[in-house]
C-alpha cells in the first residue's frame, strides 16, 4: 500500500491539501501543480439508468414523509471509521440510508425538507474530487487513490433524487428552523449540526419507525434475499467439497472458502462467518474460527452471503466431517431438526411471532426429559425455562438488511407481533452440550448442534427460501456423498 501523498482534510474546497508528515515528497513545485490540471478527458457518464431499487426507496421515502409531516428528517449514511492509524475499515452505509436511498456512498446524508403536506427529498454527498485544486491526485481520498465518485448529476441519475455537495449541508442544518429529527449514531458531524435543534426521544420515534417500516419487504427486498440465500447454498456446497484440505489446516480454511464465493457473487459476508468444529460448535458466536477440523466431529457452520444491496442471507448447517453421523450425533441433529420442524409449520400469517419458538422449544424440552437429562413433566420444564441450560437461545429473528433486522422495532410490533404476509425471518432451534458440563453424560459433551432457515410468511403459510440445502439426516449425508463423488 503506498504512502506517498496526504490524508483527507475536513474540507478540501476551502482548505489548503496537507502533507503527510513523513511523505517522500515535501512539496508540490507550481509547475507539477499546472501540469495535473490540464490534460485530461471529459469521463461524465451520460445516458445513466435509475437503479434498480429506486422506485421502491421513493415509495418508502413517500410513507416516512405521510408519517412525519411538517418535519424536516435527516438520515446519514455514515463515515469511514478508522482501523488503525491512516487506514480504514470498508464502508458499509447506515441501514436506514439504503433503505431509502439505495445508495451505499460515505459522508452522504439524505435529507426530507417539508413543504406543505409533503417532503421534498435531497441527497447531500461528495461530488467529484476537484481537480483545479489537486485533491483528486493529493489527498488521500482523492479519485486518484480510492476509484472515482459519481458526480453529482450522475447521482442524481441514478438514484432519481436531486443532489447537492454535502460539504454545505452542516452550515445550513445550523441555520434551519422548524422541528428536525435525525437518525443518530452514524454521523458525528451532522449531529453537531443539529445539537440544538433535536431531542434524543424524538429521534429514536424515528429510529424505531424506520425498523418497523422494514418488518414487511416487498418484492424486490424477497428477490434480493433469495439471491443472498441461493449464493449461500453454493457457498455451503464449496465447504464441503474442500473439508479433507480444511482437516489439513484449519477453521480458516472453511471461512476462507465461504468468504470466496460471497465476494465473487455477492457484496461480502452479511456477518462473521461461524465455522465451529468439535466443541467449538458449542460457543453461540464462534468467530474466531482457529481451530482444528477432525474427521468424526460435527463443522457448525452459521453463514450468509450479502448481495450487492447489502440484504443478507443467514443460514446453518451442522454437518458430519466424515460424511456420516455417529449414532449419538445423529439423535441429537434429528432431535433440533424435529424442533425445526415444529418451529417452521407455526410460521404462518395470523400468527402470533413468538408461536415458532414456543414449538421448536417444546419439542427440545420434550427431547431432554425423554433422554433423562430433565425430570419432567414438560409443562414443569418449559414454565421455568430449564431447557434453556441447552437450547440457550431464542429460535429466530427478522431477516433482512441486518442480519437481525428490525431490532429498533417495538416490542409491541415485533416479539409480541403477528406475522403477516412478506415478514422474513429464520428459524434455528439448536441443542449445546458444553465441553465442561458434568451435568449431562460424557459422551454428549462437545456436540452442538444448529439448523437455521430463511423463511418467508405468504399469504396461506411459508416458503423456505433456503430449501435448496438439504436438512433430514439422512439428506445432509446423502447431499455430502454426492459433492465428494463418493
Amino acid at each position: 500500500m503506498t504512502d506517498e501523498l496526504t490524508p483527507e482534510t475536513p474540507d478540501e474546497h476551502e482548505q489548503p491539501i496537507k502533507q503527510r508528515k513523513n511523505g517522500l515528497y515535501p512539496a508540490v513545485s507550481d509547475e507539477l501543480a499546472d501540469n495535473m490540471k490540464s490534460g485530461w478527458a471529459d469521463t461524465e457518464l451520460r445516458d445513466l439508468r435509475p437503479i434498480e431499487q429506486a422506485p421502491n426507496a421513493a415509495r418508502r421515502r413517500a410513507a416516512l414523509s405521510a408519517r412525519f409531516p411538517g418535519e424536516r428528517l435527516v438520515i446519514p449514511a455514515g463515515n469511514l471509521k478508522t482501523r488503525s492509524n491512516d487506514t480504514e475499515y470498508d464502508f458499509r452505509a447506515s441501514t436506514e440510508y439504503v433503505y431509502l436511498t439505495g445508495d451505499q456512498t460515505d459522508d452522504s446524508v439524505l435529507v426530507l425538507e417539508p413543504r406543505g403536506d409533503t417532503h421534498e427529498a435531497t441527497i447531500y454527498r461528495l461530488p467529484r474530487s476537484d481537480r483545479d485544486n489537486g485533491e483528486f491526485w493529493l489527498n488521500g481520498m482523492g479519485e486518484l487513490w480510492v476509484g472515482r465518485r459519481h458526480s453529482l448529476t450522475e447521482a442524481e441519475a441514478l438514484l432519481g433524487v436531486p443532489c447537492q455537495d454535502v460539504r454545505e449541508l452542516a452550515e445550513a442544518l445550523k441555520e434551519a428552523a422548524g422541528p428536525v429529527r435525525v437518525v443518530r449514531g452514524h454521523d458525528a458531524g451532522i449531529e453537531a449540526a443539529l445539537t440544538d435543534k433535536v431531542t434524543a426521544e424524538r429521534d429514536e420515534e424515528l429510529r424505531v419507525h424506520l425498523s418497523e417500516a422494514r418488518v414487511v419487504k416487498d418484492e424486490f427486498e424477497i428477490g434480493e434475499l433469495q439471491k443472498a440465500v441461493d449464493s449461500t447454498v453454493r457457498g455451503f456446497e464449496d465447504v464441503v467439497k474442500v473439508l479433507d484440505k480444511a482437516e489439513a489446516t484449519s477453521e480458516r480454511y472453511i471461512e476462507g472458502t465461504f468468504f470466496l464465493r460471497a465476494r465473487v457473487e455477492g457484496n461480502d459476508v452479511g456477518y462473521g462467518s461461524i465455522c465451529a468444529a468439535g466443541p467449538h460448535a458449542t460457543t453461540l458466536h464462534w468467530v474466531r474460527n482457529n481451530g482444528p477440523v477432525r474427521s468424526g466431529d460435527l463443522l457448525l457452520l452459521d453463514a450468509g452471503v450479502e448481495t450487492t444491496s447489502l440484504y443478507t442471507a443467514d443460514v446453518t448447517r451442522t454437518l458430519p466431517i466424515s460424511g456420516r453421523y455417529t449414532d449419538l450425533q445423529r439423535t441429537v441433529y434429528d432431535a433440533v431438526y424435529e424442533a425445526q420442524e415444529a418451529g417452521i409449520a407455526a410460521v404462518k400469517p395470523g400468527a402470533a411471532f413468538r408461536d415458532f419458538h414456543d414449538a421448536a422449544q417444546r419439542v427440545l424440552a420434550e427431547k431432554l426429559v425423554e433422554w433423562g437429562l430433565l425430570e419432567g413433566p414438560v409443562e414443569r420444564v418449559l414454565e421455568l425455562g430449564l431447557q434453556r441450560r441447552w437450547t440457550l437461545h431464542g429460535t429466530g429473528h427478522m431477516l433482512g438488511l441486518d442480519v437481525h433486522d428490525c431490532a429498533a422495532a417495538r416490542t409491541e410490533s415485533y416479539v409480541n407481533g403477528t406475522l403477516a404476509p412478506g415478514v422474513v425471518l429464520t428459524v434455528e432451534p439448536g441443542l449445546y452440550f458444553q465441553a465442561d458440563d458434568l451435568t449431562v453424560p460424557e459422551e454428549y459433551r462437545g456436540i452442538g448442534v444448529r439448523i437455521e432457515d430463511d423463511i418467508l410468511v405468504t399469504e396461506d403459510g411459508n416458503r423456505n427460501l433456503s430449501a435448496g440445502l438439504p436438512r433430514r439426516s439422512d439428506e445432509v449425508e446423502a447431499w455430502m456423498a454426492g459433492l465428494l463423488g463418493k
